[in-house]
């Protein structure tokens, strides 16, 4: 059969994961408990169009009422969504195999004018903060062979390309087409393929769905869930012991061994995090805005020095911030990812606290009387995170610098972040879907024509990583990619110490008895990983 090039409109951008495509089979349905699940998240979405944001709250709501080609599990695994598989045919080719049981939520199948659809409008929202173009970028067509069947073509080797779409949520062409963002709000537009069906949202009210007794897949245990956005952990926590809601995510360290130790009334879940806390340095700037001499003059800076950059990580006591601040909820970082990961090496482990020697390569620098800087970061954004803050800075001021401290709310942070207006700062990035999304987003020059280093605050750069981090994006080959992702992994961690990676947190939830959560390392809070506990 000849195959037929759809149109494909502006391309795309997204945040990712892992494995290896995968053809996997969906299980048979489970039994259909008819009851409510209520859920305490830390935050709602901030929109309902799933191509609004790249953002990791919006794509977990996204994934209740729509689906991507294919999905991640729990360990972020690929497995079948909309389609049933996806793999390679030559370097730039890959062949989609549609499920032909997929079905939108008004009955109509999914077809390949709907995916060509997707992609085109998925990067192309306006006014998106943060758009799934470098998700779609890659894509040069996409190509109907049959009604099951499609080819997507890349402009060059995109390996990553399933786990980037992993993002990006099927939408009804039928539907979509010509609808804005508000459509999707006001729940006009929300018609996807998803397990679950739109009932309701307003801005910082819940969200409510009612599960879809159509659903191609696996039938979710609960047949209505209501999100509730509860900003704060102590009201979450206040909120699962009063019985207002069922479960709850992010939950306070003390607060978690509360819950695990009382068994009698609650149930816990748990799961290393692939998001990295680390520190971004500006390694660019001659005149840094919060980088000062200790008599409050301007000075060059000092963190352009990579000796200087490497002081600063070796004056970190992690396993004290692990233990102490974050009670154990964490674990040290050495490498870009968690151990295991794709791209992460096994000697790439937390550097030493050695005071001693932080202090030599200060002095080697030129900068052995110290510095005064302030720290910034976010004091609502990740678990304990002003503490953190604090407790570096206190680190920093045993080496010999006059350290201070500044955080702000979640909004204002992320804004001010953007606009590069901080010298240091706390931050946390998921590697997805395997090593090399960080080094293409954190480490890579700020290239916006390239799509590389969007998310580079510090703005470091070395052309000579920048080149293994270009081939290994191109490069299909699994080992040759991982061994190019560990190369400049260790260029850029051990030689030029581009950031300082903290720790990877420990992902929790909490639950009344009789609830039961299959936790996950993407942080995602779904009410289809909640189940019952058997009678």
């Amino acid at each position: 059969m000849i195959a037929r090039l759809l149109p494909l409109g502006a391309t795309a951008l997204a945040a990712s994961l892992t494995a290896a495509p995968a053809c996997l089979i969906f299980a048979p349905r489970s039994a259909m408990a008819q009851e409510t699940i209520r859920i305490g998240v830390e935050a709602g979405p901030t929109s309902l169009d799933p191509h609004f944001a790249s953002l990791i709250t919006n794509i977990a709501f996204s994934r209740h009422v729509f689906q991507p080609l294919m999905e991640q599990d729990h360990q972020q695994n690929l497995r079948p969504a909309v389609a049933t598989a996806f793999r390679v045919l030559d370097d730039t080719t890959w062949e989609v195999k549609l499920d032909p049981r997929a079905r939108f939520h008004d009955g109509a199948p999914v077809t390949a004018e709907d995916i060509a659809f997707t992609i085109s409008r998925a990067g192309d929202v306006p006014n998106s903060p943060s758009s799934f173009r470098y998700a779609t970028r890659p894509i040069a067509s996409v190509e109907a062979v049959d009604a099951t069947t499609l080819r997507l073509r890349t402009h060059q080797p995109t390996p990553l390309l399933p786990n980037f779409l992993a993002l990006v949520m099927v939408v009804s062409r039928k539907h979509g087409e010509g609808a804005t963002t508000q459509d999707y709000n006001s729940g006009r537009a929300m018609i996807g393929t998803g397990p679950f069906r739109h009932v309701s949202w307003q801005p910082g009210n819940p969200v409510v769905m009612e599960r879809n007794a159509t659903f191609h897949g696996p039938a979710p245990a609960f047949a209505r869930v209501e999100f509730r956005p509860i900003a704060n952990a102590g009201a979450r926590v206040a909120a699962l012991q009063a019985g207002d809601v069922d479960l709850i995510e992010i939950v306070p360290p003390e607060q978690f061994a509360r819950f695990r130790a009382d068994t009698a009334r609650f149930a816990v879940a748990e799961s290393p995090s692939n998001r990295l806390i680390f520190l971004t340095l500006d390694s660019d700037r001659e005149d840094s805005p919060h980088i000062r001499g200790k008599d409050g003059s301007r000075i060059p800076n000092p963190l352009r020095d990579a000796r200087v950059r490497r002081a600063l990580s070796l004056a970190i006591n992690r396993d004290a911030l692990v233990q102490r601040v974050l009670q154990g909820q964490a674990l040290a970082a050495g490498d870009l990812g968690p151990p295991g990961y794709f791209g992460t090496s096994p000697d790439m482990t937390p550097p030493p606290f050695d005071l001693d020697q932080a202090r030599r390569l200060l002095a080697e620098a030129g900068w052995g009387s110290g510095f005064a800087v302030q720290v910034n970061g976010p004091n609502d954004r990740f678990m304990n995170d002003e503490q953190v803050v604090q407790a570096i800075a206190q680190m920093w001021t045993r080496l010999g610098l006059a350290a201070t401290v500044e955080t702000r709310a979640r909004s204002v942070w992320l804004s001010e972040a953007a606009q590069l207006k901080y010298s240091v700062n706390l931050a946390g990035f998921s590697p997805n879907p395997e090593l090399l999304g960080m080094l293409e987003t954190q480490i890579h020059s700020w290239d916006p024509q390239l799509g590389l280093g969007t998310a580079n605050r510090g703005r470091f750069s070395n052309p000579e990583i920048d080149a293994l981090i270009q081939r290994a994006r191109t490069t299909i080959d699994d080992d040759q990619r991982r061994t190019l992702t560990q190369q400049a992994t260790r260029m850029a961690l051990r030689d030029q110490t581009a950031l300082i990676p903290l720790y990877f947190p420990v992902n929790t939830w909490a639950m009344r008895r009789g609830f039961t959560y299959e936790a996950r390392t993407d942080e995602m809070t779904l009410a289809f990983s909640a189940g019952r506990t058997a009678p």
